[in-house]
C-alpha cells in the first residue's frame, strides 16, 4: 500500500506503508545510526517523534528483544530507506514489520532519506505527516502540522510507580523523565541499588530515602515544559547530594539553576558524535539523541562550568558545578546503542558517592 510523508514546508514523499496504517502528525528527525535500530525504536525520548534512519538498509538482523531499551516503541513513526523483509541473525527472535504492526507504530519505506534528510538539515527540523490517505490537500494539512506540539511528553514515558533494583553498594535515587533501561542497569551491575522514581515524585520523598546519590536521566521534548519537575531538581541540587545527570536531566539541572536552553537546528542523533573532554583534552566518540542544548552565554560561572564540548560544532556536551558533587552529560553515556567510550563516568559518579572527586 502507498504511503506519503508530508512536510510542513510542503514537501511530500511517497513510499510504501510499513507497520500500522494510522495516520500520525509529528516532529520529523533523523537518526545517523548505522545500527542499533531496536534501541532507537525503544528509546522513550523519542515520543512525539517520527525518526528518519539515514543509513539505508534496516531490518536486517530482525528483532532482539533482549536489546530493548524500554517494553515498547514510543516513537510515533519510522522512516526508511529499504526495509529487510527477511532477516539473518541467529538471535532474531521476530521481524521489524511485525514489531512495528504489533505496537501500532505508523512508517513508511522507499522514500529518498537522502533527500528528506538534507531538507531537514538546511531548513531544520519540522512537523509532518504520514498517511496512506492519498486524497489529502496540502492545504488542509499544512496548517495541522505547523499548529501541531510534543506536548507533556515526559509524564507520558515515565514509569508509574516507584521500583527497585536491588544491590549491595551505594543506594541511588533515579529520576524517570525517560531512562533507557541501560542506565539503571550500568548503576546495578556496579554494584548500586537503583530505585527508579516516576517524573512526578517531590524532592522531599526521594530525600526522605537517603539515597547516596542522585541520577537525573534522560528523556523527551522541550526541558523547558517540566516546569514542575524543574522546581523539584533545584531542591535536590540543594540538598547537597552527589548528583549525575543524562541529556534532558542536564538540560533540566541547568535551568533549575538559573541557565537557559534553547532549540538546535536539526539536533544531535546518532552514535558517533566526538565529544572533548576540557580537562584533558581528550576526545570520546559518543551516543546522542536531543533536539535541545544548554546556553553556555546564559550560566552563571559561580554555579557551573563547561566540562565538555562538541567537536563537530562547539556545542555544550556537558557541566561541572562549583562546589557541588554534580556533574552532567548531553550524551549517553550508556551507549545503547552506540560505543562505550563514555561508561567510565558511572564510576566517577560512584566514587563520588564514595567522597572522591
Amino acid at each position: 500500500m502507498k504511503a506519503y510523508l508530508i512536510l510542513e514546508d510542503g514537501h511530500v514523499f511517497t513510499g510504501t506503508s510499513i507497520g500500522s496504517r494510522r495516520e500520525v502528525i509529528s516532529e520529523i528527525v533523523f537518526n545517523t545510526s548505522m545500527t542499533g535500530y531496536l534501541e532507537v525504536l525503544t528509546d522513550p525520548s523519542y515520543a512525539g517523534q517520527s525518526v528518519c534512519m539515514t543509513y539505508p538498509l534496516i531490518g536486517n538482523y530482525g528483532i532482539c528483544y533482549e536489546d530493548e531499551e524500554s517494553l515498547r516503541p514510543w516513537m510515533d513513526g519510522f522512516i526508511v530507506r529499504e526495509l529487510s523483509r527477511v532477516p539473518s541473525n541467529f538471535r532474531t527472535q521476530d521481524t521489524i514489520q511485525r514489531f512495528l504492526k504489533r505496537f501500532d507504530v505508523p512508517g513508511i519505506a522507499g522514500i529518498d532519506t537522502r533527500a528528506l534528510t538534507r531538507i531537514l538539515r538546511e531548513s531544520g527540523t519540522m512537523n509532518g505527516m504520514i498517511t496512506t490517505d492519498g486524497s489529502f490537500r496540502l492545504d488542509e494539512v499544512i496548517p495541522k502540522l505547523k499548529a501541531y506540539r510534543t506536548g507533556d511528553v515526559v509524564n507520558r514515558v515515565t514509569c508509574t510507580e516507584k521500583e527497585v533494583l536491588k544491590g549491595s553498594g551505594y543506594k541511588v535515587a533515579l529520576m524517570d523523565f525517560g531512562a533507557k533501561y541501560n542506565i539503571p542497569r550500568s548503576l546495578n551491575e556496579r554494584g548500586c541499588e537503583v530505585t527508579i522514581y516516576p517524573s512526578w515524585t517531590t524532592a522531599e520523598e526521594i530525600l526522605a530515602a537517603d539515597p547516596d546519590g542522585i541520577m537525573l536521566a534522560n528523556g523527551p521534548g522541550d526541558p523547558k515544559e517540566n516546569r514542575n519537575i524543574i522546581r523539584e531538581i533545584r531542591k535536590l541540587y540543594d540538598s547537597d547530594k552527589p548528583m549525575f545527570a543524562i541529556c534532558l536531566g542536564h538540560q533540566l539541572l541547568a535551568l533549575a539553576t538559573g541557565a537557559d536552553t534553547k532549540k538546535m537546528k536539526y539536533g544531535h542523533r546518532g552514535g558517533n558524535h566526538p565529544v572533548k573532554d576540557l580537562s584533558t583534552g581528550r576526545v570520546y566518540i559518543t551516543s546522542q539523541n536531543h533536539g535541545y542544548m544548554v546556553d553556555t552565554d546564559t550560566l552563571d560561572p559561580s554555579v557551573a562550568v563547561p566540562a565538555f564540548v562538541n567537536v563537530n560544532d562547539g556545542t555544550n556536551e556537558g557541566l561541572r558545578y562549583r562546589n557541588k558533587n554534580i556533574f552532567t552529560v548531553q550524551y549517553h553515556p550508556e551507549a545503547s546503542p552506540g560505543p562505550h567510550d563514555s561508561a567510565y563516568l558511572f564510576d566517577r559518579f560512584i566514587g563520588m558517592m564514595g567522597g572522591k572527586n
